[in-house]
């Protein structure tokens, strides 16, 4: 923020100080009046005149801070005292006005230092804090603690874990360990999202939301979810779990595109317009299909809690998976050229491909050829959706289990169409 030339530069900052601190005393004093006959600190004089210390305590001190230290002691001993009156008058006492008394004085402090960005983003803040207390307090009642905690794990696996990691590669295989455990927070992140929609849906949507939110996190375990739905739930139509089933497979190749798209951008690009299109393929055919579903099986909702897709365990497991998908390529094309690579890409379609693809993005080119990394993408994609056709046939209905089967080996089969121009 650039001073007016025509303004002198300690007026402007007394000017902002009352006017940040007198918004913030301003919401106060309306409180004050919301909760008349009970004791409240502070309003519009008062407020101001924290702001307006802490500014003057700062000028005099200069670029020493223990005078600004003693002045953040002094008045908060004032804002104490005021807090202990309130214990003794009201059974019912919060400290909100005196902790904002005390950020008041900050805000001060940092306008006589020129920080005016964050004096202004700490009193709009506090206002925020403030005027959204109802709805703040309301959405601590709605958020489950399970969910808090989950927010926590996130944040573990991305901000805490993540940083602290070496960013060089180790032994012959090119292992990083920063890049390794980047690989699990992206996919934590895109399952973390996918998660976080499921518990704002969950029982509305239906069973096609809950296919395209399940193919964002695993379209293997939505497909086994919908599969024993289907079966459980003998009223439905198949149509609507067959077609849902699909359409979670189409948005996995919608996944891998941004995953790729985040760590290896040649395999992405040369993955793309192969992968938009059988997601467009697979994400049409299972609308048109699930659509065939009666008007009263369409109803059926999605009731299922999601997974909690953020067990430490499962990441530091998802770590594992990814180190040893490197070192298998890896000995895997020393051993048996490019055969032995396509190999172990078919059998990683027995479950999540996730970590073999991630594998592969940090595989090629450095250990592996670009192009046979690609085909081997779309080997583990294929062979993935054809298992995923006999997990639906063997634990669902008999006639949604066989519609999702045939519906996945078509797509299996033409997910293997792109290995002629690879």
């Amino acid at each position: 923020m650039s001073l007016p030339q025509w303004l002198n530069p300690e007026v402007f900052k007394l000017l902002l100080v009352l006017f940040l601190s007198f918004l913030i005393g301003l919401q106060r004093e309306e409180r004050k009046v919301a909760e008349e006959g009970r004791y409240a600190f502070g309003g519009v004089r008062t407020f101001p005149l924290i702001g307006l210390i802490g500014y003057l305590i700062a000028f005099f001190s200069g670029e020493e801070l223990l005078p600004l230290v003693i002045g953040f002691a002094t008045v908060a001993g004032f804002l104490m005292l005021s807090y202990w009156h309130k214990l003794t008058t009201s059974a019912n006492a919060g400290i909100t006005s005196e902790m904002t008394g005390l950020a008041t004085y900050l805000v001060g402090a940092l306008v006589y230092r020129e920080q005016f960005w964050i004096a202004t983003a700490v009193s709009v803040a506090s206002l925020l804090l403030l005027e959204l207390k109802v709805g703040l307090e309301g959405l601590a009642r709605r958020i489950a603690s399970d969910d808090i905690l989950t927010f926590a794990k996130f944040l573990l696996v991305t901000a805490v874990i993540l940083p602290v990691l070496p960013d060089e590669a180790f032994t012959r295989f090119e292992i990083n360990p920063h890049k390794t455990w980047l690989v699990v927070a992206a996919v934590s992140a895109v399952s973390y999202g996918s998660y976080v929609l499921q518990r704002l849906m969950r029982g509305r949507g239906g069973l096609v939301l809950s296919g395209v939110l399940g193919g964002m996190y695993s379209s293997t375990a939505t497909t086994v979810a919908l599969a024993r739905r289907s079966r459980g739930e003998q009223d439905a139509d198949p149509h609507l779990f067959a077609g849902s089933i699909v359409i979670a497979s189409g948005v996995m190749y919608l996944r891998l595109i941004v995953l790729l798209g985040i760590f290896n951008r040649a395999l992405m690009l040369a993955l793309a317009p192969s992968f938009a299109a059988l997601a467009a393929l697979a994400i049409g055919a299972g609308w048109v299909w699930s659509g065939r579903a009666a008007a009263r099986a369409a109803e059926v909702e999605q009731h299922q809690a999601p997974k909690n897709p953020l067990e430490l365990g499962t990441a530091f497991l998802f770590a594992l998976l990814f180190v040893a998908m490197l070192v298998a390529t890896r000995l895997a094309l020393e051993s048996f050229g490019r055969g032995g690579v396509y190999l172990l890409a078919a059998a990683m379609g027995v479950s999540d491909v996730d970590p073999f693809v991630m594998g592969m993005t940090q595989a090629a080119p450095a250990t592996t050829p670009l192009a046979l990394a690609a085909a081997a993408i779309l080997i583990a994609a294929a062979a993935n959706n054809a298992v995923k056709g006999v997990y639906a046939y063997a634990l669902g209905s008999r006639a949604a289990g066989l519609a999702s089967l045939v519906l996945l080996l078509a797509l299996a089969a033409l997910g293997l169409a792109p290995l002629a121009w690879l």
